[in-house]
């Protein structure tokens, strides 16, 4: 991994221990998690994913990472598709490689959502993220992210949702 500094985490400041950051994020259709990373099968969906995350640095596999609470709203814009959502959910990001101020990372973790629905059946979803972020300044950092939610196959009815968005963080 290329770093800009010995030990550091890219995605916080130096001598800071945590971060808060706001995400916003469009849906791109559902499907399975091939979906994350493929632009040409997105899907622009009538959906809008709102997230307040907490974070705080650690290490994983000596790779620069974080362990994330987040609370989540998904809002479908047509009330009868059954696909609105709420959820909270504890993840984590690893970096897997950084320079010049820019990092490109994966996480994943799990999230209880307030209800089933027409996509997936099962409260209990995973979230897997794939980002790239820039520290904007020493404090302020701005992701793009792909999210995908799935069970994992654990019930009949796992479509999966996918988003595609930004978020910006500020570590202190």
């Amino acid at each position: 991994m290329l770093a800009t500094r010995a030990n550091a985490n890219p995605m916080f400041a130096n001598n800071t221990q945590n971060s808060f950051g706001i995400w916003i994020a469009q849906g791109t259709g559902q499907g399975d998690l091939g979906h994350l990373i493929l632009p040409w099968d997105w899907n622009i969906n009538p959906m809008t994913l709102a997230m307040l995350q907490y974070s705080q640095p650690i290490k994983l596999l000596r790779l620069p990472a974080r362990v994330n609470i987040s609370l989540l709203q998904n809002i479908a814009y047509r009330s009868a598709d059954g696909t609105s959502f709420g959820a909270m959910g504890v993840s984590w990001d690893v970096v897997l490689a950084s320079w010049c101020g820019w990092y490109v990372g994966a996480g994943i973790g799990p999230y209880m959502r307030d209800s089933g629905d027409k996509y997936v059946e099962s409260r209990l979803v995973f979230g897997e993220k794939v980002f790239v972020g820039k520290n904007l300044t020493d404090k302020l950092h701005a992701e793009i992210f792909t999210l995908h939610f799935s069970n994992g196959d654990f019930t009949e009815l796992n479509r999966g949702f996918n988003f595609l968005g930004m978020g910006i963080n500020y570590s202190f």
